[in-house]
C-alpha cells in the first residue's frame, strides 16, 4: 500500500493507511546486481527502473527472474476510487533483458502488491475497489481478466502465497492480524495479532512476519521477526530487528535481509542477531525501505528515495 506507516503504532495502521492515501511518498525502484560471499554482499551499480515522480513501490520478481513487477502511481492518470483527493495505482512490469517498462493493469480501481501466483499463470494483487473495499484479486499474467480470489476476507493489506491454495494475509484492523486463508473454502483464520506489513515466504520453510514485543519502561518496543509453520500453525521467533520499521526479504540461500539507516542487515539461522552485510549509501541509495531478491539470488530491487 502507499507509504509505510511503520511499526510505531501497528494498532493504528488502518488510520495511518487512510491518511497516507492523500500523500503517497516519492519513491523509486532501483535494480542492481547482487553477489553473496558468505554473509557479505556486493551490490552493483543501481539503475532506476520505475523512473517516475511519485509513488513507485512493492517490487517482486517473476519466478524466472526475468522481470520485476511493481506498483506505480503516475501523475493524474486516474482517481483513486477510495479517495477522490488521491491518485490511483496500476501494476507495471520491467523486463530486465530488454530494459523495457510495460503497464500491466489498466483499470478504474487501484492495484497494489503484485505477486505471480504459484501456478505461474496469474498475478495476484490487493485491489482497492470502487467503494474502498480492499480484497485479494488476480489477473491473468498479461494483466487482463480480473477475478476475485477471496470474497469474504477484508480489508486485506498484503499477502504471500504458501502453496496454490493457501495464503498468509496481513488484514488491517485494530490490531492488524496475520491470517491464513484457503482459496477453496474462501475462509481465513487468525494466527497472530499486532503484526507489521512484511510477510515473506521463507525458502524451504514457512512464512516470516514481524511483530512487536514490549520493552522495558521508557524504551521503544522491540521488533521481532518470527516464522509461521503453515501446517502446524507453530510460531517461532527468529531474531530481533533493528530500527523502527522492518521490511525484509530472503535470498534463495536463506539469508534474511533488512534495510535500516542505509545499511543492509543480514541474518542466518544460528546467528544470535542481525549484522551489517552491505552499505546502500556506497552505491548512492538512501532512505531504503522495501527489498526484493531475484529467485536466482543474483539481483536485488530496492525501494529508495529518488537520487
Amino acid at each position: 500500500m502507499p507509504g509505510h506507516c511503520g511499526m510505531k503504532s501497528l494498532a493504528l495502521v488502518a488510520i495511518c493507511w487512510s491518511l497516507l492515501q492523500t500523500a503517497p511518498p516519492d519513491t523509486e525502484i532501483y535494480l542492481a546486481s547482487l553477489a553473496t560471499t558468505g554473509d557479505a554482499l556486493t551490490i552493483g551499480t543501481p539503475i532506476n527502473i520505475s523512473n517516475s515522480p511519485g509513488y513507485d513501490n512493492q517490487p517482486s520478481f517473476t519466478p524466472d527472474g526475468a522481470s520485476v513487477l511493481f506498483t506505480s502511481v503516475r501523475g493524474t492518470r486516474k482517481p483513486d476510487p477510495a479517495n477522490s483527493a488521491a491518485t490511483g495505482s496500476d501494476i507495471y512490469r520491467y523486463d530486465i533483458g530488454a530494459q523495457r517498462l510495460t503497464q500491466l493493469t489498466d483499470t478504474p480501481e487501484s492495484e497494489y502488491s503484485p505477486t505471480v501466483t504459484p501456478d505461474g499463470l496469474h498475478v495476484s494483487t490487493i485491489r482497492v475497489e470502487a467503494d474502498g473495499t480492499q480484497r485479494l484479486w488476480r489477473f491473468t499474467i498479461d494483466g487482463k481478466n480480473p477475478e476475485l480470489v477471496l470474497a469474504d476476507v477484508k480489508p486485506v493489506g498484503y499477502h504471500a502465497w504458501i502453496d496454490e491454495h493457501t495464503l498468509a494475509l496481513f488484514v488491517l484492523g485494530t490490531p492488524a492480524t496475520l491470517q491464513l486463508a484457503d482459496t477453496r473454502s474462501g475462509k481465513a483464520e487468525i494466527v497472530a495479532r499486532d503484526i507489521g506489513r512484511s510477510i515473506q515466504k521463507i525458502p524451504g520453510g514457512g512464512i516470516s512476519f514481524v511483530s512487536r514485543r514490549a520493552a522495558e519502561s521508557g524504551q521503544p518496543p522491540i521488533l521481532v521477526i518470527s516464522e509461521l509453520a503453515a501446517g502446524t500453525r507453530a510460531i517461532t521467533p527468529l531474531v530481533n530487528a533493528p530500527g523502527a520499521d522492518a521490511d525484509v526479504a530472503w535470498t534463495p540461500g536463506g539469508l534474511l535481509l533488512l534495510a535500516s539507516g542505509d545499511k543492509l542487515y543480514g541474518w542466518r539461522r544460528g546467528d544470535r542477531e542481525m549484522k551489517v552485510v552491505g552499505d546502500l549509501s556506497a552505491v548512492g541509495l538512501s532512505g531504503a525501505t522495501r527489498l526484493a531478491v531475484s529467485p536466482g539470488g543474483d539481483r536485488i530491487a530496492v525501494v529508495a528515495r529518488p537520487r
